[in-house]
């Protein structure tokens, strides 16, 4: 007998419930740089991915503003119809100019750039290897190509080289994430463009978490390699964490986006991004350019937040980047110290499977250039007050938590 759809969904959620992997929207009423108005309560939050703090930045939003009233406030269609802007080229040329490649191409999220890259140069014979911990629209992107996926233990360069090796007679792509989103580390690039070179595989890393962050300039995890073209021929650019804007472009070797402006569905089957919108990202690139101060608070905010973990008995994952994990084991844990952190006025996301691995439960903490010191330091009493009171049965019972 058909199985009836709705009863299928019905147990998938009882299941979830019963596994506290329910996920609820909050509702934010107003936003004031790093604070928060969520339910009728104001909150610090430490979980959005507006690393250099330029999503409410006046030059941003007043070049929105400008671009929204002369242009409008729609793409009206896409690139290769009558939808490409002279500031979308403008907001291209900016990219390529900053991140020193020969090409940039605009798609409309960072999700619909990687499904383009990976459809547009691999076929039903081809293979993509890819990091376990990869984000999952590289992951879909391969599944959707219809390519073999293989994938490696994290950040294990070997192992990249040994699936390469089980494929040899057929079109390879290694796929990686620059920043791993949830663990907040980096990916060993010199040691992945060395096994692509070799086993004549194309390298593409996903930098969203890194380009204005980190590297030379902001340019990203793949320029603070000391990595060009010839090693990594694309990558990808989100406007929409450390540029504070929306969209994202896979930049590179001029042949590759090429062909990716003349075959990728992703970018010829949907409408551009609002050419005010481009605007706002243009003004983004340019101020992430120039303001290195940006860079360095962030740099110092990540130093403080680290110290006075260690210094509170927290031991946080190896990672030096604005993402700053906290391991809570399962999801009741994470839960209450979600919990018991907003009783004290912060925001921080309780990440569970599937999104992170069964028993890696975690607090996902970012910070920003607009992070204080008095910020960081509240944050941290918070965090030991939380773990104070998790341990006396904060939370319904919650069991005693481990220190992190």
């Amino acid at each position: 007998m058909r199985p009836r759809l709705h009863e299928r969904i019905a147990q998938a959620r009882a299941q979830r419930d019963a596994q506290s992997r329910i996920r609820v929207r909050r509702h934010v009423a107003r936003r004031d740089g790093v604070r928060y108005e969520v339910d009728g309560h104001w909150l610090v939050g430490f979980c959005s991915n507006d690393y250099l703090g330029l999503a409410h930045q006046f030059g941003v939003v007043n070049a929105l503003q400008d671009s929204a009233a002369r242009d409008g406030a729609g793409g009206m269609a896409s690139h290769l119809v009558c939808g490409h802007h002279q500031v979308h080229d403008a907001l291209e040329r900016e990219l390529a100019d900053w991140l020193q490649v020969p090409r940039a191409l605009l798609f409309g999220s960072g999700y619909l750039a990687n499904l383009a890259v990976v459809q547009a140069l691999l076929g039903d014979d081809d293979v993509c290897v890819q990091d376990r911990l990869n984000h999952a629209s590289l992951i879909d992107a391969a599944r959707l190509a219809g390519c073999k996926l293989r994938r490696y233990p994290h950040c294990d360069a070997e192992g990249a080289l040994r699936q390469l090796r089980s494929v040899p007679d057929v079109g390879a792509m290694v796929a990686t994430d620059g920043v791993f989103s949830m663990d907040g580390d980096l990916a060993p690039l010199r040691e992945l463009a060395l096994v692509s070179r070799v086993q004549h595989a194309l390298l593409y890393v996903d930098d969203a978490h890194g380009v204005g962050t980190l590297g030379p300039d902001g340019r990203g995890s793949v320029a603070a390699a000391r990595l060009d073209t010839t090693a990594v021929p694309l990558q990808l650019v989100t406007f929409g964490k450390a540029l504070g804007s929306y969209g994202a472009a896979v930049v590179g070797d001029a042949d590759l986006v090429r062909h990716l402006a003349e075959t990728a569905r992703p970018y010829i089957y949907t409408t551009a991004l609002p050419p005010a919108q481009a605007a706002a990202s243009l003004a983004a690139v340019k101020l992430a350019r120039r303001e290195h101060w940006r860079r360095e608070k962030l740099e110092a905010a990540i130093a403080r937040f680290r110290e006075g973990a260690r210094k509170r008995g927290f031991e946080l994952m190896a990672s030096n980047t604005a993402i700053q994990p906290l391991p809570c084991g399962d999801e009741e844990h994470a839960l209450a110290y979600a919990k018991a952190l907003e009783a004290q006025g912060f925001w921080i996301s309780a990440i569970r499977p599937p999104t992170v691995p069964e028993g890696k439960s975690r607090l996902r903490i970012t910070l920003s250039a607009l992070h204080t010191p008095a910020d960081i330091d509240a944050l941290l009493n918070a965090l030991s007050w939380a773990r104070d009171a998790i341990d006396q049965g904060f939370g319904n019972g919650a069991p005693a938590l481990e220190h992190a």
